[in-house]
């Protein structure tokens, strides 16, 4: 059981820092332009060096949306790590850790929003791009939505013994 709950404390610590690294980092969507290559992430547009991204006035708003529900997504997933500790000191044994459980869900949903609503509206709009390609970013948020879900299903059915 000590392993199991070491393994899942991994796994969600790993999870907490690809959230951060995919939302910070602007490597979205890549895309190459006759000498060189250009990336395109949530908040900058970088080739040689780094400015700030525009978007058209109705993407405005799904851009916004995906900013806000990845930044929502690191505060649940941190916020389910905290409360996962303070339940280890305080549930009574055979208890479950819905709360934690059901903030890791939460945290799920956002990046399920967050990288569809980018997925939908944004693939392929790389700027200055004749070929283009989803970036480790894209790729890291969608496998902490994977990650996510499997860390807040066993914290639902995890038992403290």
């Amino acid at each position: 059981m000590l392993v199991l709950l070491a393994g899942i404390f991994v796994v969600h610590i790993a999870t907490v820092i690809m959230l951060f690294v995919s939302t910070i980092a602007n490597v979205w969507m890549v895309g190459s332009f006759g000498f060189g290559r250009v990336s395109s992430g949530l908040w900058l547009l970088c080739n040689t060096t780094c400015e700030q991204l525009t978007v058209s006035s109705k993407d405005e708003a799904s851009l916004k949306a995906v900013q806000a529900f990845m930044i929502l997504s690191i505060i649940f997933s941190v916020i389910a790590l905290v409360m996962f500790i303070a339940q280890l000191f305080t549930l009574e044994k055979g208890k479950r850790f819905y709360i934690t459980g059901a903030t890791m869900l939460v945290c799920w949903m956002c990046i399920l929003i967050g990288v569809s609503i980018y997925t939908a509206r944004f693939t392929g709009k790389v700027p200055k791009s004749t070929s283009y390609h989803h970036g480790y970013c894209f790729i890291l948020a969608w496998i902490c939505f994977c990650f996510s879900f499997i860390i807040s299903i066993l914290y639902l059915v995890l038992r403290k013994k």
